[in-house]
């Protein structure tokens, strides 16, 4: 006789165990981080809970959820149960989560400090495993009138050109520039290239009284600012 085999979908869990039931009735906080992803994924396998599923997930990346956000769907198709639709449906509710973060720091278009620089900027860049330079144009009142990327994969003198920089800055009526890249490894010690590239940036802006008034890297939980260390 052909074995049976429970059903780890959650339609069949108890009903205080479901994940779903128990966030319309207890609200979201409720939930643990298990949980939230066990909704995303809906069903585990013949041999896990789609909680259980999730737990394992979690706990590869140590419970951290900034790391989940950066699995690709071929990492998270690694994991037993998870396909390309269950794959999918993770990174894309992790990315509606980062441009939420980037929307509400860019509610705040005045730049005030190196932090606020970093505000506007970490949901960008923080998580990103490659480099990318941007610039911020702002008005005559710090706000910033444009963000824009400029370079991707790397910062050296031939990505980042200072007339295409200028150019859109005098398109835009900008008065001040600040500039900013990531560091994925974390470190937060400015290059040589990062200085001289600074330099070559500032020098150029000046010939057309634009200021460049900072340089910020940023990594996932912290930021080096140029202006803060007197190196502008």
């Amino acid at each position: 006789m052909k074995a049976t085999h429970p059903s780890f979908s959650i339609k069949n869990w108890s009903h205080d165990d479901r994940p779903r039931e128990k966030l319309l009735e207890k609200g979201r906080s409720a939930l643990t981080d298990a949980e939230l992803v066990a909704i995303l994924i809906s069903s585990g396998s013949r041999k896990e809970s789609a909680v259980d599923l999730s737990r394992r997930i979690l706990a590869s990346i140590d419970n951290n959820l900034s790391e989940l956000g950066k699995l690709s769907v071929k990492d998270l198709q690694q994991f037993n149960g998870i396909g390309t639709a269950k794959a999918v449906t993770i990174v894309a509710a992790l990315e509606l989560g980062r441009r939420r973060r980037e929307g509400s720091a860019l509610s705040r278009k005045r730049i005030s400090s190196s932090k606020s620089v970093y505000d506007v900027l970490q949901p960008i860049l923080g998580d990103l495993p490659h480099e990318e330079f941007w610039i911020l144009y702002l008005n005559n009142s710090n706000k910033i009138l444009q963000k824009q990327q400029l370079s991707k994969g790397g910062i050296t003198g031939t990505l980042v050109d200072p007339r295409l920089v200028l150019k859109v800055a005098l398109s835009l009526g900008a008065v001040a520039l600040i500039l900013a890249h990531n560091h994925p490894s974390g470190t937060l010690k400015p290059s040589t290239s990062d200085k001289q590239l600074t330099e070559k940036l500032k020098k150029a802006a000046e010939s057309l009284d634009i200021r460049v008034l900072d340089h910020v890297i940023v990594t996932e939980k912290a930021y080096f600012s140029f202006a803060d260390e007197g190196l502008l």
